[in-house]
């Protein structure tokens, strides 16, 4: 069998028991293991402010080690709150860190929306701006709405509980490590 797609998940929310962290957290959970090496990312308050001035080498260590686990990764999944209308600060600040590099550029990635419907469009339109500013390769398929309620969050392991919100997110982690298994072989 070939090696398992790397999938970096990166959430954009610094909150404890945050939907969209605890949605990432679950696809371990949800995917063959063979198929699939997920991994999360948790640097996101560490990073500096960004500023170009101080995008060169030496990088600060927490954003070299930011862009070094988008360089290993196969594919990037990503999930966000809303905050204020859009993208929080300080995943914005995460997302700033990526236009530098090019590491980012044609990577196969995704993002899971938590949010009730109606909610959190205006902070998809701007993560999907952001990141077709970055190159980074959009799957559409594997881009999607999967409404995670508190009731459905199991808060003792971290992950979610609602089988139908489980399913929606095997799928479509499943459609991006296609996609990224696509991007290897090439």
């Amino acid at each position: 069998m070939d090696e398992p797609v790397r999938i970096l998940m990166i959430s954009g929310s610094l909150r404890a028991g945050s939907a969209s962290t605890t949605l990432l957290q679950t696809v371990p959970e949800v995917v063959d293991p063979a198929a699939v090496e997920a991994r999360m990312y948790f640097g996101l308050g560490g990073l500096p402010h960004f500023n170009p001035d101080d995008d060169f080498d030496p990088l600060h260590p927490a954003v070299a080690e930011l862009r070094d686990m988008i360089g290993e990764a196969d594919a990037l999944l990503f999930s966000t709150p809303e905050y204020a209308g859009s993208l929080p600060g300080s995943f914005k600040n995460l997302l700033d860190w990526t236009v530098g590099d090019t590491r980012i550029s044609d990577k196969p990635t995704a993002w899971i929306n938590c949010a009730a419907p109606g909610r959190a469009e205006p902070t998809y339109a701007t993560l999907r701006n952001v990141l077709n500013y970055t190159g980074a390769g959009i799957v559409e398929e594997a881009c999607v709405r999967i409404p995670v309620s508190r009731a459905a969050i199991d808060t003792e392991a971290g992950t979610v509980s609602d089988p139908v919100a489980r399913e929606g997110l095997a799928e479509a982690v499943e459609i991006l490590a296609r996609y990224a298994r696509e991007a290897r072989s090439e």
